[in-house]
């Protein structure tokens, strides 16, 4: 073992020590959770994400071959948040994301994927493609009266013109929601698969629905850790059971290579609710899937 040991790697994502983000793929936490509808503590989630990430750094894909080592990374540390303050952290996550080329955010609640969206929107001057994992379709108005909260973020998405809802596809979506939320949303055009249709017809086809969805235009990503049932992910705000098991979400990352996705986000890991870091663990392992797509 002449190596360093796991437990003493550096202490960014994946061991990362590079700092600077010009022509490479940032890593950033964004500690928010002031919008939060059940359970808080995502703020956490950063810290949590890059301590789990220590099991992934010794070796490449076994399926792409990619060693994320290889790749421009640098890890930014922790956007700046206004204190207590949902829009006023919302234009500083902006702010700060317009400035990296490629950015990988570490949640955080959901809400934290509405002002980088923007961000990637100005950036690009059209609307996104957008593939979300998540038990919840997040396109209420508002959540308990408040407009902003994170269940809000795709109906803001799309009502900013941020994201193409004709290109925008939801997996694992199975939490009670209002009817006419859920009618609004199909409405737009959004692909929704449920977690029980995705059980019944498996991650190969549903991955051929999300390329097929997504096209060739570029795209973004949001995998809310809540798509995982609880017995892999219970270190969440509002987990639903019935969820996708860690394999399958796995195994649709695995069949995403070549689209052109410009970003993405891992949210809502709550470690205090946590067991063994398994959330943690997974999240982290969500973002090294992307980084190793190919």
């Amino acid at each position: 073992m002449a190596g360093t040991p796991t437990y003493a790697t550096p202490p960014g994502f994946l061991g990362v020590t590079r700092r600077d983000p010009a022509g490479g793929i940032g890593i950033a936490g964004i500690p928010m959770d002031i919008g939060t509808t059940n359970r808080a503590g995502t703020r956490d989630g950063p810290r949590a994400i890059r301590a789990a990430s220590r099991m992934l750094v010794d070796g490449a894909h076994p399926g792409s071959w990619v060693d994320p080592a290889a790749l421009p990374l640098a890890d930014l540390g922790d956007f700046e948040l206004a204190l207590g303050d949902i829009q006023g952290s919302l234009a500083r996550i902006e702010q700060q994301a317009a400035a990296i080329d490629h950015l990988v955010a570490l949640g955080g609640e959901h809400g934290v994927t509405l002002p980088l969206l923007r961000a990637l929107r100005k950036k690009l001057g059209a609307p996104l493609g957008l593939l979300v994992f998540d038990a919840h379709v997040d396109t209420w108005a508002d959540n308990f009266g408040q407009a902003y909260a994170h269940g809000s973020v795709f109906y803001h998405a799309i009502k900013e013109g941020l994201v193409d809802p004709t290109r925008m596809i939801q997996l694992g979506i199975r939490s009670p929601v209002q009817r006419e939320v859920w009618d609004w949303t199909l409405a737009q055009g959004v692909t929704v698969v449920t977690a029980q249709q995705f059980h019944e017809v498996g991650p190969q086809a549903v991955a051929a629905q999300a390329r097929q969805v997504l096209g060739a235009a570029p795209a973004y990503l949001s995998f809310d850790i809540d798509a995982l049932d609880p017995a892999f992910a219970p270190g969440t705000g509002t987990p639903e059971i019935g969820g996708l098991a860690s394999w399958q979400a796995q195994a649709v990352l695995r069949r995403l290579g070549g689209l052109d996705f410009r970003g993405m986000d891992v949210v809502e890991v709550a470690p205090a609710y946590d067991h063994g870091e398994i959330t943690a663990l997974a999240a982290a392992s969500v973002v090294w899937e992307y980084l190793c797509r190919g």
